[in-house]
């Protein structure tokens, strides 16, 4: 009897044994991992600080002003300014006296010709100055005949019209000499081609011995001339800003290259043609150009609208300036500014800015970004 309660007291022990041990190997704490922490990013919009007694806030102010439409586009020259330098006559270039990109004067030798025309053309005048020599003598003498009735009236009138048709052949080769620059009392058979008004070479199509003229294979224009005082700035506009748009618009010009630099034009074309693809129209302003416009330049014009539209104003200290973007920071509950995207605009009196887009009148943003900038670097 003793024996079996010693036998049912070991298997007791045994049992509690073993359930310790499985206890032992599903604890957590016996050496098991722990659970991944989560850790929450911050937002980079978002900014915290201790006092908000010294970042004050201020009421972005109210203005009326036109609606502005930006478009951008490109300088063009004006083609009503755009001269073709061509040779009448046709021939061998034999010496190329300027060359593309160079600045010219009115009346400037810009290349020399030779050419066969020259040729001809005085060949015809010097035969139609024989020609009208005769016709005058022949006249001459019909005159006197008719005076002593040896001929008749007739005769002397067709000796009239013979010498009539004989002046007007010596006329139309005098005028082909000048018209092809010949001094009929020095003739050559080299032709001096000038510039006919001041600009800049946009295009040249010739070199020494090129062909030139209308009558050889080649271009018939040697050059292009241009005059840049007056150039073109082409817009792409959308059909639905196309209203905002007028003829005799005022339009100020911003250049990409001279930053700060803001000239005027007047809208003076808007292309009754949208594009297919992209819905704009092409519309032109005229621009003076004070010399500081290239050909090719990007620009941003601008246009005053007709209506008029409510905008924001902050002081311009009120705007953060980042990666080419503007920002300004408004309450966002708590001790937490938070930073939104804006549109600033032109420059107000006071160190006001005025606000595009981003912001209504009467929203609250803080004072200065000054006052921010060691929180952000410490965030």
């Amino acid at each position: 009897m003793t024996n079996m309660r010693n036998l049912a007291f070991a298997a007791c022990l045994l049992i509690g044994l073993s359930l310790t041990a499985c206890g032992k190997k599903f604890n957590p704490a016996s050496g098991a991992a722990a659970a991944p922490q989560v850790v929450t990013a911050g937002n980079a919009d978002v900014v915290t600080v201790e006092n908000l007694n010294e970042f004050p806030l201020v009421a972005a102010g109210r203005i009326e002003a036109p609606h502005m439409l930006n478009v951008t586009g490109s300088v063009f020259p004006d083609i009503n300014r755009e001269i073709p330098v061509i040779s009448l006559a046709s021939g061998r270039v034999v010496d190329v006296r300027v060359t593309l990109d160079q600045d010219v004067s009115k009346g400037q030798l810009m290349m020399r010709v030779q050419s066969p025309d020259v040729t001809n053309a005085f060949d015809m005048y010097l035969k139609a100055v024989n020609d009208e020599s005769l016709a005058n003598k022949a006249y001459v003498r019909a005159k006197i005949l008719y005076g002593h009735g040896a001929i008749s009236q007739e005769m002397l009138e067709q000796a009239q019209d013979a010498e009539d048709d004989a002046k007007a052949d010596l006329d139309a080769a005098n005028r082909q000499l000048n018209t092809l620059g010949i001094d009929k009392d020095h003739p050559s058979d080299i032709v001096s081609v000038y510039a006919p008004i001041s600009g800049v070479i946009v295009a040249q199509n010739v070199t020494n011995a090129a062909a030139a003229g209308v009558t050889y294979s080649g271009s018939a224009t040697a050059f292009t001339v241009a005059d840049l005082s007056h150039v073109w700035v082409i817009c792409d506009v959308y059909e639905n800003d196309l209203p905002l748009v007028q003829l005799g618009q005022e339009a100020t010009i911003s250049l990409s290259a001279y930053p700060g630099k803001v000239l005027t034009g007047r809208v003076s074309d808007i292309g009754p043609v949208l594009d297919p693809t992209i819905r704009t129209a092409k519309v032109r302003i005229n621009v003076a150009n004070p010399g500081t416009l290239r050909l090719g330049m990007f620009v941003t014009a601008t246009l005053a609208g007709r209506t008029k539209e409510i905008r924001a104003t902050v002081p311009a200290d009120a705007i953060l300036h980042l990666h080419d973007e503007d920002w300004v920071y408004v309450p966002a509950g708590g001790n937490q500014f938070r930073r939104i995207a804006v549109q600033a605009g032109d420059m107000l009196p006071g160190g006001n800015q005025e606000i595009l887009s981003g912001i209504v009148p009467g929203q609250q943003v803080v004072r200065t970004v000054l006052q921010l900038e060691s929180v952000l670097e410490a965030q």
